[in-house]
């Protein structure tokens, strides 16, 4: 009998730590999509890639030109004697190395715009997730990448993304 008590009482403290469990909510986030479709990630990613597609127009012609000055020193090679030709093949070098480094510096700046840009929106959605789970009772929210299978009805990616565009509009990247 005394088994059978201590057997009861187990069960039950299982049970009941059991339901306690079962009553968190857990939810999920499509992050990628808050960052990318909010007002505020939507007009970095324009401004980004405006700047980009600038950049490369710029560094076509430039590249036009280091070509043109190429095949003009070849057609001048014989005419030209050997110190004038080093001369200004190094010249050209010279050029073509500044052009690589500004093309590398320009797309390095880029990346850590963008960087940028996505490290001030995720400080800005940290307090925003925060306010939500505490409003809302959530004990954990997951990012929809790893989430295998899962109710559309726990997704709050739509709800934070409103939240989001309320608070901050756009971002200044400059």
């Amino acid at each position: 009998m005394k088994y059978l008590v201590k057997l009861f009482v187990v069960t039950f403290f299982i049970i009941s730590c059991t339901n306690l469990h079962a009553e968190e909510k857990i939810t999920y986030i499509d992050l990628k999509y808050v960052l990318n479709f909010s007002k505020a990630g939507k007009g970095a990613q324009e401004y980004l890639k405006k700047t980009f597609n600038d950049n490369q127009k710029k560094f076509m012609e430039i590249e036009k030109k280091l070509k043109s000055e190429e095949e003009k020193l070849i057609s001048q090679k014989t005419s030209l004697s050997k110190e004038d030709y080093k001369k200004k093949s190094d010249e050209l070098r010279k050029k073509v190395n500044e052009y690589q480094s500004d093309r590398r510096a320009s797309i390095d700046d880029i990346a850590k715009k963008r960087a940028d840009a996505k490290n001030q929106l995720i400080a800005i959605l940290d307090p925003i997730l925060k306010s939500y789970v505490d409003e809302n009772g959530i004990s954990l929210i997951l990012d929809k990448k790893i989430v295998i299978a899962g109710k559309t009805n726990i997704d709050i990616t739509s709800i934070i993304v409103e939240k989001l565009n309320k608070k901050i509009p756009s971002l200044n990247i400059k």
